[in-house]
């Protein structure tokens, strides 16, 4: 009988929708004689579905509640988590260079490198300020898990100082996409929460103002599904700029076309997407404007056959598609499933076939307010238009279902359950 082989070494750079679920399934597999020993790297300690991240800004979920310890699945499914922010890639000598880790200004782990046999980049992306003056000094982002927690930090020491202040606070948020709508509606409802707790006239001090430079909300929807997000937005009292450029951002506010001031307390930058720094190490490799990874049928890397990227770090060219795979969770999700079930045979150099994409839909939820989605054109359905309660189902659906894919259906639904009871003895907003 033969033994197995030195292990092969695969590294996971990203522990988002993708990378966490590839590092969880992929681990413990073998690829011909070889086993693999799989590293997921990530600068958070835990993980928090992407989409949900807009409510914990908001403070209408707690990041506590819904998060995934890195090293507790790590440990659960056989594979190595190594806390740290990714910001080079050698591929010539096959290693991931990782920062400096500093707590409170103190460098408690040194710069360090960790080699792959095989690397895959699942990354994710950041907004693009597109060059604007002062977004970098001025806006939050809600790209992340520490991103969200910081700025619902900021959010509740500023609501409260407004209120006893006697002066209205003013959220600006730029980029009309899913994330800035939902985002405005959570903040509406959050707001609402609070004021129930004792934060008395919470809702009468907060003004959330949604700047969007395109002419309408929700670029990539139905006409019909724009339309009737910005009504119901307007009518919570989210004021709505629709066709607005912002060309610069100060201290006080965001400066307009035509010099129009819009004042805000707090600014956030939802605006479009672009690669992280890290991809800016593999400038020799081809790339799309945004800095996406250009990937072929299979995901691989087509200049190197070590490198596979996904999610919203990639541009896929699959076959039968003219135009990109978009940027978001169902794409992602998809390829993450595609790596799972093919990556040991593409490492062991087998044929397999080509990645695909599906489109099944799409889904927006304003809260507890209302939400609306369109139906992908498959099999029997021909599109479709979803609101109210059916697209509330549908879109806690896709969280749950990605949870049970994640932990398995028995403890995926325990978690569901723990969350559900939870919801009816804790308050529906952060309040410490």
């Amino acid at each position: 009988m033969s033994s197995i082989s030195e292990s092969h070494r695969l590294v996971v750079v990203g522990g988002g929708v993708a990378g966490l679920d590839v590092a969880t399934h992929v681990a413990r597999k073998g690829t011909g004689d070889r086993q693999l020993e799989v590293t997921l790297i990530d600068r958070e300690p835990a993980y928090v579905w992407k989409p949900m991240l807009h409510t914990i800004a908001a403070g209408t979920s707690d990041a506590g509640a819904q998060e995934t310890v890195y090293a507790a699945q790590a440990r659960g499914h056989g594979f190595r988590y190594e806390y740290g922010e990714a910001i080079g890639v050698d591929r010539y000598a096959r290693e991931v260079k990782l920062a400096p880790l500093v707590i409170d200004g103190e460098e408690i782990v040194p710069t360090r490198t960790i080699s792959y046999d095989t690397l895959v980049l699942a990354v994710g992306s950041r907004a693009n300020d597109f060059g604007t003056p002062g977004v970098a000094e001025h806006c939050a982002s809600i790209d992340s898990r520490s991103d969200a927690i910081a700025f619902n930090d900021r959010l509740r020491v500023e609501l409260v100082k407004s209120v006893g202040a006697g002066q209205p606070l003013t959220v600006g948020i730029v980029g009309g996409g899913a994330t800035g709508v939902e985002l405005a509606a959570e903040l509406i409802e959050a707001a609402a929460v609070v004021e129930q707790y004792g934060v008395f006239g919470a809702s009468n001090h907060l003004r959330v103002v949604l700047i969007e430079s395109g002419p309408r909300l929700l670029a990539p929807f139905p006409e019909k599904v724009a339309a009737a997000a910005q009504t119901k937005l307007e009518q919570l009292g989210v004021i709505v700029r629709t066709g607005t450029r912002v060309i610069a951002v100060d201290p006080t506010g965001f400066r307009l076309s035509g010099d129009e001031l819009v004042s805000a307390g707090l600014k956030v930058w939802a605006a479009g997407i672009k690669a992280p720094p890290l991809l800016d190490s593999l400038n020799d490799l081809e790339r799309t404007r945004s800095g996406q990874l250009v990937v072929g049928p299979t995901l691989a890397v087509p200049r190197d056959p070590h490198i596979y990227a996904l999610g919203d770090c990639a541009s896929p060219q699959l076959p039968g598609r003219d135009t990109p795979v978009p940027a978001t969770a169902q794409a992602a999700n998809q390829h993450a499933r595609y790596l799972c079930r093919h990556l040991p045979a593409l490492i062991a150099g087998k044929q397999v076939r080509p990645a695909s994409y599906q489109d099944f839909g799409s889904l927006v939820s304003l809260g507890g307010f209302d939400a609306y989605g369109t139906l992908g054109r498959f099999g029997f359905f021909e599109g479709g238009f979803i609101r109210g309660r059916v697209a509330q189902l549908g879109h806690a659906m896709l969280y749950r279902s990605y949870q049970a894919r994640l932990h398995g259906l028995w403890k995926g639904t325990l978690l569901w359950l723990i969350d559900t009871l939870g919801r009816r003895v804790r308050p529906n907003a952060r309040l410490s």
